[in-house]
């Protein structure tokens, strides 16, 4: 197991208590404050606020994951089934399926780290649990991102550099500096093999993807399946990639696992922190945000924003304009952002019908002064996190356990003999609704289970 350096435990936090430096046990910190240990990932600190429970989370996430391409392969191998298959799309389903039993076991050597293959969880379970990954952060959402950073997107990270270059003004001296949703690694890969950093930390909250990018930094080489959403030509459909950085990275490149909103790092420590693809996403509102990066930084210390501004808030007041991004950024102790913008290439893979030009949104700006601290971001309330307060038993439980024991029965009266006609009558004689008012609905909880069945 690969020891952290010291210079990454110094800057570590406590994202519970902020306590710094923390502890350091070999792989492990711990916080003689909260009395908690983050242990790491391969030698990645392991820094979520509730460490013990997030690592059980992404472990049951992934494993879900993995069983899910199961589920596919065996959905595959049914399709097979077809006599009536056309020659070519019989050898197009029958390479899809190879590829993806191949993937699976490649990325299940690839989380071995994380021991998801020690639960034992069936796929039953996870679903009734609802253990997904968040719908943002899917383990195929951003895996074509893996294959834009280290394989065929030259002409995207290229011009994705050219950017921060654009908004640093010639000022090469990046300093210490921290790269907020560092995805699958690339970026911060290319900051601090381009600039004068003398130490870039690259965090993200996917396990998978700095777990991808920790054996690319070291110079390694992987074998994986690219898998695009609309691929040129029969061939395309599933593409064997070899993934790999252009040269080891260079000394003080550091991985970290954790929340961009509970960062766990100590205040002022950072001479630059780089946000990419990353405030219009985030949950959190940008005003607040700004003000935690604000607090990361030192005196004269810069922020570099780089991505898009498709701010998806359920809130109109919150999807803000460049024009209102410069001005809160501004109210946030920083002096009025430099701002570049360019058409890009996004994901414009050469398999894919898919990609596309993205206007990008750059902007540098220098703290000038101190922001007020927000509160520490808490997603979930603590009943929930530690697991040991008891689960509130509120109105809207209460229904839900009621639809559930509904949805149950529901099931319950599918066993291959009755009809919509019986199950109705059933209803009726539990006094849950007229006999009338059972036919549509039963219907209608047939149509959804059986286009999710599709699915």
């Amino acid at each position: 197991m690969q020891v952290m350096s010291s210079e990454l435990a110094n800057i570590l936090a406590c994202p519970r208590c902020d306590k710094s430096p923390l502890e350091q046990h070999d792989d492990a910190l711990h916080c003689s404050a909260c009395k908690v240990d983050f242990p790491s990932v391969d030698g990645i600190p392991w820094m979520f606020a509730e460490p013990e429970a997030s690592l059980g989370e992404w472990r049951n996430r992934l494993q879900m994951s993995l069983q899910q391409l199961s589920h596919e392969v065996a959905g595959l191998e049914k399709e097979l089934e077809n006599k009536d298959l056309r020659q070519l799309t019989r050898r197009r389903i029958e390479r899809y399926k190879k590829a993806l039993e191949q993937h699976r076991r490649k990325l299940q050597n690839i989380l071995q780290p994380l021991d998801v293959q020690s639960l034992s969880g069936n796929y039953e379970s996870y679903l009734a649990l609802r253990t997904r990954l968040p719908a943002d952060q899917g383990l195929n959402t951003y895996y074509a991102n893996v294959h834009r950073d280290w394989c065929w997107g030259d002409e995207e990270n290229v011009a994705s550099l050219r950017q921060i270059q654009a908004v640093t003004q010639d000022n090469a001296d990046l300093g210490n500096t921290l790269v907020l949703g560092a995805g699958a690694g690339r970026l911060a890969y290319d900051i601090h093999m381009h600039f004068e950093s003398s130490m870039t930390t690259a965090l993200d909250f996917n396990p998978m993807l700095l777990l991808i990018a920790k054996t690319m930094c070291a110079g390694e080489q992987l074998m994986m399946y690219e898998f695009p959403i609309a691929p040129r030509s029969l061939e395309d459909d599933v593409v064997l990639r070899t993934l790999g950085a252009p040269q080891i990275v260079r000394e003080g490149f550091e991985l970290v696992l954790g929340d961009a909103l509970r960062p766990p790092f100590a205040a002022g420590t950072f001479d630059t922190v780089v946000t990419p693809w990353l405030i219009d996403i985030i949950s959190e509102d940008l005003p607040v945000f700004a003000a935690r990066i604000n607090t990361l930084l030192k005196k004269n210390g810069r922020w570099i924003n780089f991505g898009s501004l498709a701010f998806a808030s359920p809130e109109r007041a919150r999807r803000y304009s460049p024009e209102e991004t410069k001005a809160i950024v501004a109210e946030c102790g920083f002096a009025d952002p430099y701002v570049s913008e360019a058409t890009i290439p996004y994901m414009c893979s050469p398999a894919s019908r898919h990609g596309r030009q993205e206007k990008v949104f750059t902007f540098s700006a220098s703290k000038e002064h101190d922001a007020k601290s927000p509160q520490r971001h808490r997603a979930l309330p603590d009943w929930i996190v530690t697991g040991k307060e008891p689960v509130p038993l509120t109105q809207s439980f209460r229904t839900q356990a009621m639809t559930t024991q509904i949805y149950s029965f529901m099931m319950s009266l599918i066993d291959g003999k009755r009809t919509i006609n019986d199950m109705a009558v059933v209803l009726q004689k539990q006094g849950l609704m007229t006999k009338e008012e059972a036919m549509p609905a039963i219907r209608t909880f047939l149509t959804k289970m059986f286009d999710d069945a599709q699915k």
